[in-house]
């Protein structure tokens, strides 16, 4: 399983293989997550239902790249992690009347572990914060 993800048209991009034993490790969480909404006392998965959970788990891997190609934009040095100055470009691009100390606060806030970087992992949940309240509207 190979994963590879692009910031820009002609950017480098930054590539992760998981060895086989991750990857059969992944394939059965992901397996048993699908298989959990199944009814255990049924003999079998009807077609539809299979559908249905190949559709939902298709919408979440189109999320999370979106996500990760909005991170590895803003991570304009590919070091897999935003500096403050980052994450002031970034804002400076998509809303420049922001101010720098809304910004400096949006960044603390963000910055899960207060390491002063934020993370993919900060960054992804800062971006699905509020999603699953969002979704039950």
């Amino acid at each position: 399983m190979v994963a590879m993800f692009f910031s820009e048209a002609g950017a480098r991009p930054w590539t992760w293989e998981a060895s086989p034993s991750e990857h059969k490790k992944w394939v059965k969480i992901e397996a048993d997550f699908a298989m959990s909404s199944v009814n255990p006392h049924a003999s079998g998965i009807l077609l539809e239902e299979f559908l249905s959970i190949v559709r939902k788990k298709k919408e979440v891997r189109l999320h999370w790249n979106e996500i990760r190609h909005i991170f590895t934009a803003f991570d304009r040095h590919y070091h897999g992690y935003l500096t403050l100055e980052d994450f002031k470009e970034a804002f400076k691009q998509v809303a420049p009347k922001l101010s720098e100390r809304t910004v400096l606060d949006a960044f603390r806030e963000v910055d899960q572990d207060s390491d002063g970087l934020v993370s993919f992992r900060d960054f992804e949940y800062a971006m699905n914060y509020g999603q699953n309240e969002a979704q039950l509207l």
